[in-house]
């Protein structure tokens, strides 16, 4: 068995001229360390990126939760508010009704919004279709 069949690199001395065997072994190896670095680096770069979102979706959260609270403060201080020239009963009872008119709005105007997106159909059969049509005519030219 030669050298190069053991899985010995190929002929590395330059003064020896070089088969076109081991010039392609050469070439092959290098495309292969080359590729298998690349699929390195995009590892490494894709488990940077994931660990990236997964501390900023933490954030994220983070901020959501505390604006929640807040936002149940800054209700607490409006009732109080309110509650200076009313009961306190009636200053709750307002503050809630005009959270529940809120809702109401945003959920008349969320539904009309979806109801609106319908008229989008997404038909990729009829977009492939015209894609092949299109290469057709193309080959026939």
């Amino acid at each position: 068995m030669s050298e190069h069949e053991k899985g010995a690199p190929p002929n590395l001395d330059t003064n020896a001229p070089n088969s076109i065997g081991d010039l392609v072994a050469k070439v092959t190896d290098q495309f292969s360390r080359l590729i298998r670095g690349e699929l390195e680096l995009a590892q490494a770069n894709l488990q940077s990126k994931f660990t990236r979102l997964g501390a900023g979706a933490g954030m994220f959260g983070a901020a959501g939760v505390l604006s929640l609270y807040a936002f149940g403060i800054l209700l607490l201080a409006a009732v109080w508010g309110i509650a200076e020239a009313l009961p306190l009963w009636a200053a709750a009872l307002i503050v809630g009704f005009v959270l529940l008119l809120i809702a109401g709005v945003l959920a008349l105007v969320g539904k009309k919004m979806l109801d609106a997106s319908k008229q989008f159909q997404v038909d990729p059969k009829t977009g492939i279709m015209m894609d092949v049509e299109a290469a057709k005519k193309g080959i026939h030219k």
